[in-house]
Parts: C-alpha cells; structure tokens; sequence
C-alpha cells in the first residue's frame, strides 16, 4: 500500500511538474507574441496583406498552391468581362464594332454562378481583347461609380493571353496578389519578426460578417485598418445607397472607439493609392465631399481623407497611418519596415519596458 502510495505521489508530482512546464511555454510564446487584428470595409484589400506577409515572410507559394489559384483567377477574369458589360447596359453605351456588342450581349446574359468549371477559350480570350480595346471604353470608363468593375479588371484583361491561352499556365506573384475572394469567417497567419512572432488575424469585411469580431478579440497590440481610398466614389455591393467610404468612416468610429481596444495602436493603410491617382483626375472628390477645395491634388486629397477617419478617433488612439499599394510587394516591403518599429515599440510598451 505504501510503495503503491509512493508511486503514485511521483506520478502526480511528475504531470505537475509536466503542466508547469506546459503553462510557463505558453507563457512565454504569448510573451513573445504580437496580436494583429487585421479590419476594414469588404474590398479594402486585407487579404492581399495576409498574402504579402506569406510571400515576404514564409517563403512565398508553393506550385501547389498556385496552381490551386488558377480556378479562382479564370473565374475573376470571367466576373470582371461580364461587370464590363453590365457596365455598358447600366450607363446605356455601346461599344463601335457589331462583334463588340454582341459580345457584350452574350456576356450580359451568362449564368457564371452555374459553371462548376470555368474554361476560356480562344473565343472568349479574342473576345474579352477587342472588348477592351474597344473606343467605347474610354467613356465606359470614367463612369465607374455608376456600375461594379473589379479593381483587377484592367491587369487581368491585358495579361488575359498569357493567363488563359497556356496549358501550362502557373500563376505568377502578382496574378495572385490581383486575385479576388470573399472572406468568411477568421483567417489567422503567423510569422516571425526579430524575436518576436506576429500573429495576424483577417476576419471578413462585408457586413454579414462584423458581428464576429469584437467579442473574439481584445488585448491585441495593434489593428491594421485597411481604407480602399479608391472607392470614395463607389456604393456597397450589399447597400447601393450606402458611399463605401462613409461605410469604412462608421466602421473605423466604432472600432477606435471600443472599450474592447482602448489599449491598442491604429495602424491605418490607406490603400489602392495606385488606383485613387488614376481616379481623382477624372472622378473629382468634390463631387462626394464638396467641403474638399484641393482639386485633383493627390496630396490634398489624401491628407482630406486621413482628417476625416482622424475626427473619428474620440479617444485619441495613436494612429500611424501609411499611403499602401497593396498589390505591390515592393512598396508593402517599404511600409512595413515602419510597421514593424511600431509594433515593437507598442509590444514594449504593454510589456512595461517602455
């Protein structure tokens, strides 16, 4: 009875010793750890960041996983020919060329939704081509804020022969970045940063999908807000009334100025600089804020633009905000060079170091 006793004391005593060790490892991973909460409006281009930080800290995609991007990039090409389309009946342009329009016609008219595998021939690959060169567009254009056109539409529609005229097609790094998906649900990532382990997290953008985030998270170091810039012009796809950057300014007001993040930083990208230089020569911002006197003055426009989710910001987060091309490694290299002082510095801050 007392060996029996005995070992079973040495046992106890050997899983307490065991849990210890477990919980002081967890410890020190969670020490080591920075929380990113990754927010923003559908469509600001949070999961082009998350695919980023894989191609700049977890040694890129494998050709598995590129080819896996294939289906997903047919069917955007497919996606953005039929919004050009929609885009030629809703604004009541015809294309110049008879084969033109009929082509949009057929485009207008096809069920993408019930093809199972998308398949773009020669056809549609000459199709899609002379659509997009066609003169029409040069007023088509200019009216985007009337009807929905991808982003990408312009990157796919010039590489479309490349893209879909090889049986060997691989996607490249920036067929991938340009590719588009909605986000469900809670996308987390992990990667290192010096001796520290960032731990991001993507939840979805579109409205459906908000009542998911705050409970889920608090204590974060940071949160990366992601504002498409671009989209000043543009109405929700679930809400055509509703100004997609009056959407992101409510959203970012009830994200500052939560209880549940009152201890984290804000950093704010201010995203698709690239496709907001194009857009504000043609697209006047006035025409949306008439308060704005800068004219087509990037600069201007875009400090108007930072004054505005600042107003927001009732409880005086610390906002560090960035102008981001989100599709460009090059340039999201450059910016997160400054997001990783930051993050560090705030990392030491809660650490009571700083």
């Amino acid at each position: 009875m007392g060996i029996c006793g005995s070992k079973q004391l040495d046992e106890y005593a050997y899983n307490s010793v065991k849990i210890d060790q477990v919980i002081k490892a967890d410890r020190e991973r969670l020490r080591n750890e920075i929380k990113i909460l990754l927010l923003g409006s559908g469509e600001s281009g949070k999961s082009t960041i998350v695919k980023q930080m894989k191609i700049m800290y977890q040694d890129g995609f494998s050709q598995a996983e590129r080819l896996a991007f294939v289906p997903l990039i047919y069917r955007n090409i497919l996606e953005a020919a039929q919004e050009l389309s929609i885009g030629f009946k809703t604004c009541q342009i015809e294309p110049k060329s008879e084969e033109n329009k009929e082509f949009v016609d057929k485009l207008y008219l096809l069920d993408i939704d019930s093809i199972m595998n998308i398949e773009i021939g020669e056809d549609t690959i000459t199709g899609i081509e002379n659509l997009w060169k066609d003169p029409a567009l040069q007023e088509l254009l200019p009216r985007t804020s009337e009807f929905y056109l991808m982003d990408s539409a312009k990157y796919f529609f010039q590489n479309i022969r490349r893209i879909c005229g090889s049986e060997n097609y691989q996607p490249n790094n920036i067929d991938i970045l340009r590719s588009r998906s909605k986000t469900t649900g809670i996308i987390e990532t992990r990667f290192p940063m010096g001796n520290k382990t960032i731990h991001m997290f993507d939840v979805g953008g579109q409205r459906s999908e908000r009542k998911k985030w705050i409970h889920c998270f608090e204590e974060v170091t940071s949160i990366l807000f992601c504002v498409a810039v671009s989209e000043y012009d543009q109405v929700l796809l679930e809400e055509s009334s509703r100004n997609r950057m009056e959407e992101s300014l409510a959203l970012f007001q009830s994200i500052v100025n939560s209880n549940w993040f009152i201890r984290s930083s804000i950093i704010l990208f201010l995203n698709k600089i690239d496709v907001f230089k194009e857009k504000i020569e043609y697209s006047p911002l006035s025409s949306v804020y008439p308060e704005y006197t800068g004219g087509a003055d990037v600069s201007l426009a875009t400090t108007f633009i930072l004054w505005k989710f600042q107003t927001k910001n009732r409880l005086n987060l610390p906002i560090y905000p960035h102008l981001t091309e989100a599709t460009s490694t090059s340039n999201i290299r450059v910016v997160f060079a400054y997001v990783k002082e930051t993050l560090l510095q705030n990392a030491l801050k809660d650490s009571g170091i700083l």
